[in-house]
């Protein structure tokens, strides 16, 4: 039995104070499905102590039927009103850690294996964060006569077009999250049709992810306000770009950036490098998480300058690894920006994973590969092998492959979820390896 915080003393006074007549405890499940439950106020505080039972076998990955009783913990450094539910009164939401009846971390709470990866980090003086640049495509409510989604506007890369859906759309949805105390650093047209851009700003790893899935509750509720609907799928339309979640990151220890190092060849340290080695070695058995789902491979293989292939460069937008151009005198800005990752992925799991392989980069002291200097899209596979270019995992079923000999990703994430992911994941290749698809249907039904 604990007692209560200051932070904690925070919430229920502010509650009070603003009115607020529902608390919604957000947590994920394994595959980064945002959960919800309702938490009256004057239960908030037995939850803050004691948290609030529920059987933890219904949610996908957290537990198994005879292990069902679990409990979610209220992060009381995550409260936020939430702005699309009216003024007064009001409902706010927190985050959640998922713990088990004799209070100790749950192996299966996708919070707790980040949490993990950080505290790593933290015994050598590391902090980790992030900086996520998400896109995602806007789509009309009703499907066309085809079947396919309709974009809001066929506008492109950095198009301003006045009075245009989508310029307004972002400008309600970035007032949302920064109501909740979420910054955002940029916002633009995508290249697609309707596709669409928001950054937001340097946070440590938690928080980012916390962030992400509020953005991404944020965006599709601003959506359907609308009229409108949004999608994080990574590539919705064939023959248009897909939509990445471009990351940037860095360590610092204590405020001092561990990436810089004045004079080194783009700034960066020994630390830095030994990092992107790690993500890069390590990059083809974490893509099953980094990137989901069956449909995560379109984007990667589907053209359209997704970043296919393993390897790293300065200001090259066609490497997995890019190392962006040094502001003079700016040192903390050093970073590096992992281009690979989608925001279909559980943001918990994948932060985890880059770190986790970085890390070992660094301890185990990985010999950085040359520079890709070219557009690697445009050599052919015999100068990319002669280069050492290797390609990601060309599909969910590599990737999975991959996934399951990996000492790595089983250590990171721990057993409970790297079993439960690899049995979700074959399920979906095989789901997905049955149906005939329309691809199909035109190439072949009237050849044969």
């Amino acid at each position: 039995m604990g007692t209560m915080d200051r932070q904690q003393e925070f919430v229920l006074r502010t509650i009070e104070e603003r009115d607020i007549r529902f608390v919604r405890v957000w947590f994920t499940d394994v595959l980064g499905t945002l959960k919800s439950v309702a938490v009256a106020p004057a239960e908030l505080e037995g939850a803050f102590v004691e948290g609030i039972g529920f059987d933890g076998s219904s949610i996908e990955g957290l537990a198994r039927v005879y292990e069902a009783d679990m409990l979610v913990r209220p992060d009381a450094s995550t409260f936020q009103i939430l702005p699309w539910r009216g003024e007064r009164p009001g409902t706010a939401r927190m985050f959640a850690d998922i713990r088990l009846p004799d209070n100790s971390p749950s192996a299966a709470d996708p919070r707790s294996v980040l949490r993990r990866a950080l505290g790593k980090a933290a015994e050598k003086g590391l902090t980790f964060y992030t900086h996520p640049e998400i896109e995602f495509y806007l789509f009309e409510k009703d499907l066309s006569s085809s079947g396919e989604p309709v974009p809001i506007d066929q506008a492109g890369f950095f198009d301003h077009v006045p009075q245009g859906a989508g310029h307004d759309f972002r400008r309600a949805a970035i007032s949302m999250l920064e109501t909740m105390g979420i910054s955002v650093e940029f916002s633009h047209h995508e290249s697609g049709p309707g596709q669409n851009e928001i950054d937001l700003r340097y946070a440590d790893a938690l928080s980012t992810a916390d962030n992400i899935m509020t953005f991404k509750t944020v965006v599709k509720e601003v959506a359907l306000e609308r009229g409108i609907f949004a999608s994080f799928m990574p590539k919705p339309l064939a023959h248009q770009p897909g939509s990445g979640m471009h990351t940037h990151v860095s360590l610092f220890e204590g405020d001092t950036n561990a990436f810089y190092e004045p004079g080194a060849p783009y700034q960066l340290s020994l630390t830095a490098r030994r990092f992107i080695a790690g993500v890069l070695k390590h990059a083809p058995e974490i893509s099953a998480v980094t990137n989901q789902w069956v449909n995560s491979y379109k984007r990667l293989w589907g053209g359209q300058e997704a970043p296919a292939y393993i390897c790293w460069g300065h200001n090259n937008r066609s490497a997995m690894v890019r190392v962006p151009m040094y502001k003079p005198n700016k040192g903390a800005s050093t970073r590096v920006e992992i281009r690979s990752l989608d925001p279909s992925c559980n943001p918990y799991l994948a932060y985890a994973l880059v770190l986790a392989a970085g890390m070992r980069g660094i301890e185990q002291e990985y010999e950085l590969p040359p520079e890709a200097e070219d557009d690697v899209w445009n050599l052919t596979d015999r100068e990319r092998r002669a280069m050492g270019i290797d390609p990601l995992p060309a599909s969910l079923d590599h990737a999975i492959h991959l996934m399951e000999e990996s000492e790595l990703v089983a250590e990171t994430l721990g057993e409970h979820v790297f079993d439960f992911f690899l049995r979700n994941k074959r399920a979906e290749w095989a789901a997905y390896r049955e149906q005939v698809t329309q691809f199909e249907i035109q190439h072949y039904l009237y050849r044969l």
